[in-house]
């Protein structure tokens, strides 16, 4: 039986995680009574304990988790921003190609996407690694989350009967540029430039639309909406993350569409001249705690999808 420990169990992804493999008969939950959560005594000895350790926890924290560990077979699976573009760690998107695959599946520690990062990098890797655009390409990204991305505070926030009206409107953040996720967003999908990105969060629990425009002028010679939209079918062919066509619903999409399940709906709309790429998901699922579980899953040689919730998008 793997023994699992959540350092940061208290927190949104950890609640999540733990709820995942609760059920789990091949999962042993290692836990600590709630007065030694914080102790590092108490940390340490779980974490080297662990066969799979989840790190649920602020960067700084995250860091000095992985200090702690002594423990050469213990895999670390690390959901904060500290190690997503470390070449040491891998980085836990698997569909990207067998590469990434394989260095999750040995690898000892595995860094999870970001949540708006996991979108932009599933539509946007593809399109560099196959030279439809160029490396050099100045993007946008537009990405519209549910407000549980933001942690227990901004769930409180929004779950408040006295809550400010600002709240009832959706909200855009992160306007200095200066945004989290940018780094693994150019890390990974090799851009020369990170995009001018607008989050934005909205008045509902959870769903993420990560939306990237192109302007067939930022292609390069020879390749048209149809070679985009043939890079995703090629590639994206399994159950997590799958290209779908049409992803609209009379005209409409949601962003909360896929609340609740761990896949990724791709698709691209638009025409010859402007382009729109968009990727759907639940910034709980694909964005955060089922792409962790994913990776211990791989991780462990099992299937990937073990206790995820797929919605068939075929």
């Amino acid at each position: 039986m793997t023994k699992v420990f959540i350092d940061g169990k208290a927190g949104t992804t950890g609640l999540k995680i733990f709820d995942r493999l609760s059920e789990r008969a091949d999962i042993e939950l290692l836990t600590l009574p709630e007065e030694l959560r914080k102790d590092i005594a108490a940390r340490k000895e779980m974490l080297n304990t662990a066969d799979i350790a989840f790190l649920c926890l602020p960067d700084a924290a995250a860091r000095e988790a992985v200090s702690l560990i002594e423990n050469p077979n213990t895999v670390v699976i690390d959901t904060s921003t500290a190690h997503r573009t470390n070449p040491d760690w891998a980085y836990g998107f698997p569909e990207l190609s067998a590469e990434f695959a394989e260095k999750v599946r040995t690898s000892k520690r595995i860094a999870v996407p970001g949540c708006h990062a996991s979108g932009f990098i599933a539509l946007v890797y593809p399109l560099i690694s196959k030279g439809i655009v160029p490396a050099e390409v100045l993007l946008n990204c537009f990405s519209l989350t549910g407000y549980s991305g933001g942690g227990k505070q901004m769930i409180a926030d929004y779950d408040d009967e006295d809550r400010s009206f600002e709240l009832d409107s959706p909200r855009q953040y992160a306007l200095a540029q200066m945004h989290k996720h940018l780094p693994e967003m150019c890390a990974i999908t090799g851009a020369k430039s990170a995009p001018c990105f607008c989050p934005v969060v909205g008045d509902f629990y959870s769903g993420m639309q990560v939306t990237v425009p192109v302007h067939k002028s930022q292609l390069n010679s020879g390749y048209s909406i149809d070679s985009i939209k043939n890079a995703y079918k090629e590639l994206y062919t399994d159950d997590m993350v799958t290209y779908v066509e049409p992803m609209d619903e009379s005209g409409f999409v949601s962003s909360n569409a896929l609340t609740g399940f761990d896949n990724m709906q791709i698709t691209v709309e638009g025409n010859e001249d402007r382009i729109l790429l968009i990727a759907r998901y639940d910034n709980l699922g694909k964005g955060a705690s089922g792409a962790a579980v994913e990776c211990m899953n791989i991780a462990l040689g099992i299937d990937k999808t073990t206790s995820l919730i797929i919605k068939d998008v075929k």
